[in-house]
């Protein structure tokens, strides 16, 4: 090894470096502030058609399950079908008018 200096000495910290890093940490916030989403929870329209959904595909199949259950046992084949079909239909509506006559701030 020599015992020479080198011709250009290492610059231990560079300010244009720190006040280019310092730009890049600031605008790295802003990117994720400006991508984060900004709806927090479920809006309450979207659990509300959700629940209307749910209530409505919920009596027409558990009304046809049971009809057709009913027929299956008592040898009625269309009729308790669709007795249980008209049945979950009823109900659905009735969960669905219920729940569209609640005021949203009830907990109930």
């Amino acid at each position: 090894m020599s015992d020479e200096k080198p011709a250009r000495e290492s610059i231990a910290e560079d300010a244009r470096i720190d006040a280019l890093e310092a730009r890049l940490k600031a605008a790295r916030e802003r990117e994720e502030e400006r991508n984060r989403s900004k709806v927090q929870a479920t809006d309450a329209n979207y659990r509300a058609g959700n629940r209307a959904l749910a209530d409505l595909l919920g009596g027409i199949l558990g009304g046809s399950v049971m009809g057709w259950l009913f027929d299956w046992v008592f040898d009625t084949l269309p009729w308790g079908l669709l007795a249980g079909l008209f049945l979950g239909i009823g109900v659905a509506f009735r969960n669905i008018i219920r729940a569209a006559n609640t005021r949203p701030d009830d907990p109930s």
